[in-house]
C-alpha cells in the first residue's frame, strides 16, 4: 500500500469534540454543534501528517458503540467493521470526554477488539481536571495496550503529538484483544469465523448478534441457523458481552482515573446536582417544581384571563346591539364569538405552561429529571429517555410521541407511545380549568390557591395513570431485545430568553389556529344542529308558551332539548346518565373526539343558543339546574367524574393518526383507543356513584 497516502477514521461519541479535532486536523471549516447527532453521514477532509504524508480524515458520524441504534450509528459501524468498504481506515482515532472516560473507552474497547490500529485522543483534559477528575494517561495506556495522547482539540492543544502517533500506529496492532469473546463463546466463534471466511473473532462476534457488517448478506441464513443449532439467543449473547466489557473497564478506570475536588463553577455545578440528582431530594425539588408550575398557572394568569372575558362579553354585547335581530346576530353572537371566546381565554395558561417547560429545558434540568426518573421507569418497562415524552405530553401528545423516537428499545419505546396521552396535555387545560373555577371555592389552603392544588393532582394522577398502565404493558408486551440508557448531562445555564419567548409564541399560535379552526368550524356547525329541528317543533313549542310567565328561558330550553344536537345527545344519554352526565355534555364528549379543547366551544354554543343574556360560558354552566332536584347540575361529583373521563379518555384524532405512523399498524391505536375509553368510563362511573 502506497504510505504516502493514508486513511484516518475520526470515531467518538457525540460531544466528545470529534468534529472539532476534525477541523484542527483538516483545516476545515465545518459546523459544530453541542447535542448528539451533529455528524449524520461521514465527512472527508485532507491532512498533512509528519514526513510529509498525506491523510485522507474521514469524520465518522458520532456512535456509542458497534451495535447501532440509529442510521448515523450504522454508517460508523459498517465502516469499522468492514475491511472491504472504500473507508476502512489504516488508522482509527477514538476520541474520548475525559470527563466520562467511561463510557468513552467502551468504544475503544470494541475497535481494539476488531484488531484495527488504533490511536486513544483524550480530549477535553482541562475541564476534567477543573472537575477534579485526574486522569494518568501512561498507565492507561498501558492497561489499554495503545498509544493515548491527551489533547485539547478546541485549543489545537496536543494536536502535534496526535499525529506522531497516528503515523507510529501504522501497521500496528493492538498487543491483545480487550476482551476474548473466543474465549467466552468458544464453539461459536470459531464456526462463525469459517462461515464468514474471515478469522476476526469480534466481527464475527457482531455478526452473529445479528450486525448486518456490509457484504456479508449471503452468510446471513447460515448464522442464523448457526445460532439455532446451538440454541443461542443473540441479544442474550451480546448483553453477557456487555456485562463483561464493562467489568473490565471498570478495573481499568478504577486504576487509572481519581477524583479530586471540583473547582470555580464546576465545584458549583456538582454541589446543585447532589440535590437535583439526589435518590430522595431530587424528586422532593421535582414536586416542588411542579407545584410553583401549576400555582402559577391559575394565579398568575387570573388577571389577563378576566380581561380576555370581558372583551369577548363587552364584543357579543355590542354586536348583538349593533346588527338586527336574525339569525346572522344569532350566529355571530351565540355561534362563531361563544365558540372563539371560550378558547382565547386560556391563552394566558397556555403561555405560562409553556413558559415554565421552556424555562427547565433551557437551564438544564430537564436531563436531571431524565436522570433521576430512569430507575423509577425502568421498574415499569420504561426508562429515563421516556420521561421527556411523557413531560413534553402536559404539552401535547403529537410532538410527544414523536419524540419517542429516541428511545432505543422497540418495546420501551411502544409502551412510551401507548401510555404518553394519558399525560394531561394543554388540550385538557381549559376543561380542567372551568370547572375547578365552578366546583372548587377561590380560598387558600395553608397559604397556598386551592385550585392550583386541584390542577396539580390531576396532572399527577394522569402520570401516575401512565405509570400504572406501563406496568401492566411490560407484562403483555414481549420482546427480548436488552435496553440502555445513555444521557448527556448538560452543565447549566442561563436561558436564551429569546428562545423562551419564541417557544411561547410559537405553541400560542399553534394551540390557537389549529385549535381554533376546528372550534369555530364545530360551533358553526352545532349552532345549527341546536337552532334548527325536525317538523314544526319549534313553532309548536312556542305556541304553547305563548303569554306565559319566564316563557323566553323555557322556549329556549325546549328548543334546545328538541333541536337535532339535543336529538343526538339524547341517543346516547342513557349510556352515559351513569356517569352523572346529560345529554348537553353527551353533545360535548361527541365533538370533543376531534379535539379536547372543542369541550368549552361548544358547552359555550350549547348554552348560549336562544339565550339573549351574554355572560360567560362559567356562569352559564354554574346558573344551569337539574331537571330533577331543581338544584345545581354541575355538582362536585358531577364536576370531579367529567374531569376524570376527559383524564383518561383518547378524545384528539391527530394523537391516534400520529399513532399509526409511528407503530406502522393500526393495531396500536385501536387498542390504545378502546383500553383509554373504558379507562375513563369506569373511573367518572365508581367515582360519581360513590360521590353522589
Amino acid at each position: 500500500m502506497n504510505r504516502e497516502q493514508v486513511k484516518i477514521a475520526l470515531a467518538g461519541n457525540p460531544n466528545s469534540g470529534k468534529t472539532t479535532l476534525f477541523n484542527a486536523l483538516t483545516g476545515l471549516k465545518q459546523k459544530v454543534g453541542n447535542y448528539p447527532g451533529i455528524t449524520v453521514e461521514k465527512k472527508l477532509g485532507n491532512a498533512k501528517l509528519p514526513n510529509e504524508i498525506d491523510a485522507k480524515i474521514i469524520d465518522l458520524p458520532g456512535t456509542y458503540s458497534l451495535f447501532p441504534k440509529s442510521m448515523d450509528e450504522k454508517v460508523a459501524q459498517q465502516i469499522l467493521c468492514n475491511d472491504e468498504n472504500v473507508d476502512y481506515p489504516d488508522v482509527t482515532v477514538v476520541i474520548a470526554d475525559a470527563t466520562n472516560l467511561r463510557r468513552s473507552i467502551f468504544l475503544l474497547t470494541q475497535v481494539i477488539d476488531l484488531n484495527m490500529s488504533v490511536v486513544l485522543a483524550l480530549n477535553m483534559v482541562d475541564i476534567a481536571t477543573k472537575k477534579g477528575i485526574i486522569v494518568n494517561v501512561d498507565l492507561l495506556s498501558k492497561e489499554l495496550g495503545v498509544q493515548v495522547v491527551a489533547i485539547n482539540a478546541r485549543k489545537r492543544k496536543g494536536i502535534e503529538s496526535l499525529r506522531e502517533s497516528i503515523i507510529n500506529a501504522i501497521d500496528k496492532k493492538p498487543l491483545k484483544p480487550f476482551l476474548f469473546v473466543r474465549k467466552l463463546f468458544k464453539d461459536l466463534i470459531e464456526k462463525a469465523n469459517k462461515i464468514r471466511g474471515k478469522e476476526n473473532d469480534y466481527a464475527s462476534f457482531l455478526a452473529l448478534c445479528k450486525q448486518e457488517l456490509g457484504g456479508e448478506v449471503v452468510n446471513r441464513c447460515a448464522l442464523n441457523q448457526l445460532c439455532k443449532a446451538l440454541d443461542i439467543i443473540p441479544e442474550r449473547v451480546q448483553a453477557k458481552e456487555t456485562v463483561k466489557r464493562y467489568k473490565a473497564i471498570d478495573k481499568i478506570i478504577y486504576q487509572t482515573v481519581k477524583q479530586g475536588k471540583p473547582t470555580g463553577k464546576y465545584q458549583i455545578t456538582k454541589n446543585i446536582d447532589d440535590v437535583l440528582i439526589h435518590p430522595i431530594l431530587g424528586y422532593v425539588v421535582f414536586l416542588m417544581i411542579l407545584f410553583l408550575l401549576f400555582q402559577s398557572v391559575f394565579s398568575w394568569s387570573a388577571y389577563p384571563m378576566e380581561v380576555i372575558d370581558s372583551f369577548f362579553t363587552n364584543l357579543s354585547v355590542w354586536i348583538a346591539n349593533a346588527l338586527p335581530p336574525g339569525m346572522l346576530n344569532d350566529l355571530l353572537v351565540n355561534g362563531i364569538l361563544a365558540g372563539l371566546g371560550g378558547i382565547v381565554i386560556f391563552v394566558p395558561q397556555i403561555a405560562f405552561l409553556f413558559a415554565f417547560i421552556a424555562f427547565l429545558e433551557d437551564t438544564g434540568y430537564m436531563a436531571r429529571v431524565s436522570f433521576i426518573t430512569d430507575k423509577l421507569l425502568r421498574n415499569v418497562g420504561l426508562n429515563g429517555r421516556s420521561i421527556i415524552p411523557l413531560l413534553s405530553g402536559a404539552a401535547c401528545a403529537v410532538p410527544a410521541i414523536m419524540s419517542a423516537r429516541t428511545i432505543s428499545s422497540w418495546k420501551e419505546r411502544l409502551i412510551t407511545i401507548m401510555v404518553t396521552p394519558l399525560m394531561s396535555c394543554s388540550a385538557r387545560l381549559p376543561v380542567y380549568t372551568i370547572i375547578i373555577g365552578m366546583i372548587i371555592p377561590i380560598e387558600e389552603f395553608r397559604g397556598f390557591n386551592l385550585q392550583g392544588l386541584v390542577l396539580m393532582a390531576f396532572y399527577l394522577l394522569g402520570f401516575m395513570a401512565a405509570i400504572a398502565i406501563a406496568f401492566v404493558m411490560k407484562f403483555i408486551i414481549k420482546s427480548k431485545e436488552r435496553s440502555y440508557y445513555i444521557m448527556e448531562m448538560p452543565s447549566y445555564k442561563m436561558p436564551d430568553w429569546k428562545t423562551v419567548l419564541y417557544t411561547i409564541v410559537e405553541k400560542v399560535k399553534i394551540f390557537l389556529f389549529d385549535a381554533g379552526k376546528i372550534i369555530i368550524a364545530i360551533s358553526i356547525v352545532l349552532w345549527g344542529l341546536s337552532s334548527f329541528a325536525p317538523g314544526n317543533k319549534f313553532e309548536k313549542i312556542e305556541e304553547q308558551w305563548a303569554g306565559k310567565a319566564d316563557s323566553e328561558m323555557h322556549i329556549a330550553a325546549e328548543k334546545l332539548e328538541v333541536s337535532y344536537a339535543g336529538m343526538i345527545g339524547k341517543s346516547i344519554e342513557p349510556a352515559i346518565k351513569p356517569l352523572g352526565f346529560d345529554w348537553k355534555i353527551g353533545i360535548s364528549l361527541i365533538t370533543s373526539f376531534a379535539a379536547r379543547e372543542v369541550f368549552v366551544g361548544t358547552m359555550s354554543t350549547i348554552y348560549s343558543v336562544g339565550d339573549e343574556n351574554i355572560q360567560s360560558i362559567q356562569e352559564r354552566m354554574k346558573n344551569v339546574k337539574n331537571q330533577e332536584t331543581g338544584e345545581a347540575f354541575f355538582t362536585p361529583a358531577v364536576g370531579i367524574s367529567l374531569m376524570l373521563f376527559y383524564a383518561f379518555a383518547m378524545q384528539c384524532m391527530s394523537t391516534l393518526a400520529i399513532v399509526y405512523r409511528e407503530t406502522k399498524h393500526w393495531k396500536w391505536p385501536v387498542i390504545q383507543f378502546f383500553y383509554m375509553g373504558a379507562l375513563a368510563y369506569l373511573s367518572s362511573f365508581i367515582t360519581y356513584q360513590l360521590l353522589s
